[in-house]
């Protein structure tokens, strides 16, 4: 919760009472003019022949004064005299005439000054409140200070205790802690604590939360800020932004800084801009890079900052002395998955039945966002149901969801395609239990859910993966290929239903050949660049980076391993097509199989222990190749 500003004293605002005055003259003297005649001074002179005026007041060369019989409905009236010599010369000729007075009488003047005034304000009220939305409390002399918010630990309520899945960079965090509570222990041995400490991870996976979680653990104030709030339109802003924020923590020491996406403002300068780039940018960077350099450690100031795409921070930042640490903060493993869906357990009314190792088990991959995500989807559908609490089925409905998409229920298929995608999923879910031990098939379906997805296959592994051998990595194409496979041999046609399995099942054998050198043929040379850890893969590298004679080896390599993973989950399906028929009836009947329907298939299995993927000759014999966890969880029709 952000402190509230001090209370300035009420000050009195003169503009609107000005503005007020103005209007209240200006329509006083139109209603005024509504009831008074303005007369020439000739037509005056007559009616004071006349004997019809009552009374006049002089003021200056003006004559004000009443009618005693009302002139077309006014009773009242106003001249301008004339001088009595040339009164008498036009008296004598029979000349009407008149004088208009001086001009910079009280109405003219304010017919004058009130658009002035009514201008002026517009413009400042439009100023005003631009600088409000670029400044923090509204004003020009506001738009350099910093945009941080101040917690303090009562404002927080967030601990350790509510942070799971990343033990390691717990314990790091732990560290500086006990440095801010017992600052004097560590100046004792003459040791200093890091100025900077660099969150590093993939979205979702708690680097805010920590960052929270530590000011909460360490009492002291917590200035949190983002790395978009340094950088305005006005040149300069950025950096006085960042010295403000930096002049208000020293007030506060100890405290503890914390900057979420530090890659807005401290991305990597270009050496060949020449004046092209943005100067404002490098200005906030090179103010942070002087403030992280121009204060002590020892005075209790501890800095934090979280990003997802490190290598777009500059390399000044990263050197020792300004952010000495970088603590990733991966995905949760098997174990986190369950002790953050733990924590989730204690917010929600979950039925005693569901087993969250079960459903850590179904959630490879998730951050920790995903799976408070799922929690809260269970949450939705349980309550959608009217249900007392949250059951297993109301998480498996979540992950479908998650998983797959949104379900299509008005989505309309043929029968012909229905049956297309009956055998298209069967053929994954028989192949794929057969090949991969580590992973079960846990649900088939044909309903449409998402963009155009016209069914999907989940698998379960076992346990969490980190190494895949070159064995695994082929039958995973042969789960891949097992849709293709089964419609050449149920249908004899090929379809476009299997775009995307090819598409994985290809990036597959090119990742064996050019990033984990398993070919004999090509060597144990790595093609490719390694792919970013948290941006998701690169591109591969420009076909000129290589001979063309190697590219054609490796297309055709590429080709072989794709072919013969086909040709695999063909013969095996081939051994079981009666099992294949079965299965694809039974889906088409009830539309989704769960684990427990499919076992009476897969039980039926010919030769599923003694089958042999890899009866071709191996690119290479034994070892094994390190690869980023990767799960067969969707595999749609389109």
């Amino acid at each position: 919760m952000e402190k509230e500003p001090v209370k300035n004293p009420p000050r009195l605002k003169l503009f609107p009472i000005m503005l007020a005055l103005l209007s209240i003259l200006f329509f006083r003297g139109l209603m005024q003019d509504a009831k008074t005649d303005s007369l020439s001074y000739s037509t005056y002179k007559a009616h004071l022949k006349n004997g019809n005026i009552e009374s006049v007041t002089l003021i200056g060369d003006r004559i004000r004064g009443v009618f005693k019989r009302p002139i077309d409905g006014k009773k009242e009236f106003e001249t301008v005299a004339v001088a009595p010599e040339v009164s008498k010369e036009l008296d004598a000729s029979g000349v009407k005439y008149q004088s208009l007075g001086d001009t910079s009488g009280l109405t003219n003047f304010l017919a004058f000054l009130l658009p002035t005034f009514l201008l002026i304000g517009f413009w400042y009220f439009m100023l005003r409140r631009g600088l409000k939305n670029m400044g923090n409390s509204g004003g020009f002399m506001s738009i350099g200070k910093s945009k941080a918010k101040i917690y303090v630990e009562t404002d927080t309520k967030t601990t350790f205790k509510d942070v799971a899945g990343a033990d390691e960079a717990l314990e790091e965090l732990r560290e500086i802690i006990d440095f801010l509570k017992n600052a004097e222990k560590v100046k004792s041995l003459g040791g200093k604590m890091p100025k900077g400490i660099l969150l590093v991870g993939a979205p979702g996976t708690g680097k805010t939360l920590i960052a929270k979680a530590m000011a909460g653990e360490a009492g002291v104030p917590f200035f949190s800020a983002n790395g978009s709030e340094f950088v305005e339109m006005f040149v300069g802003v950025g950096a006085a932004r960042v010295r403000d924020l930096f002049n208000e923590a020293k007030k506060s020491s100890p405290c503890v800084i914390f900057i979420d996406e530090l890659d807005a403002m401290g991305k990597a300068r270009q050496s060949n801009s020449y004046g092209g780039g943005n100067d404002e940018k490098e200005q906030t960077l090179n103010q942070l890079l002087v403030e992280m350099d121009g204060f002590d450690t020892q005075g209790g100031i501890i800095i934090i900052a979280a990003t997802n795409r490190p290598e777009m921070i500059d390399p000044a930042l990263l050197r020792a002395g300004r952010f000495d640490r970088q603590v990733v903060v991966d995905r949760p493993d098997r174990t986190g998955r369950r002790d953050i869906l733990s924590i989730h357990a204690r917010k929600t009314k979950i039925d005693p039945g569901v087993e969250l190792d079960e459903l850590a088990a179904l959630t490879p991959g998730f951050s920790g966002a995903d799976l408070a995500n799922l929690v809260n989807e269970a949450a939705l559908i349980a309550t959608r149901n009217n249900a007392p609490s949250i059951t297993m089925d109301h998480f498996t409905l979540a992950l479908e969801r998650a998983i797959a998409g949104l379900e299509k229920k008005n989505r309309l298929i043929n029968p012909k395609e229905r049956e297309v995608v009956a055998f298209h999923e069967m053929g994954h879910a028989l192949v794929g239990y057969s090949l991969s031990k580590d992973e079960k098939i846990h649900k088939v379906s044909i309903i449409p859910h998402g963009i155009g997805s016209m069914g999907y296959t989940i698998q379960r592994p076992t346990e969490d993966r980190y190494i895949m051998t070159q064995k695994e990595l082929e039958n995973k194409m042969a789960v891949l290929m097992g849709g293709r496979a089964s419609e050449m041999l149920i249908f004899r046609e090929l379809s476009t239903g299997a775009s995307d399995d090819l598409a994985k099942a290809t990036n597959i054998a090119r990742e064996m050949i050019m990033r984990y050198g398993m070919s004999m043929e090509l060597g144990f040379v790595a093609y490719e660049e390694a792919p970013s850890a948290f941006l998701g893969p690169k591109a591969i590298m420009p076909r000129n980076s290589f001979a063309e004679e190697t590219a054609k080896k490796i297309d055709e390599t590429v080709r072989e391993l794709v072919m013969q993973a086909y040709k695999t989950a063909y013969e095996f399906l081939q051994d079981n097509q009666e099992v294949l028929n079965q299965a694809a009836h039974e889906l088409l009947d009830r539309e989704t199989l769960n684990e427990s329907d499919l076992m009476k298939f897969f039980n039926q299995l010919d030769g599923s222990e003694k089958f042999n993927p890899t009866s071709h000759k191996p690119l290479y014999e034994g070892g094994s190749a390190p690869l980023n966890s990767i799960h067969l969880l969707k595999v749609p029709l389109y």
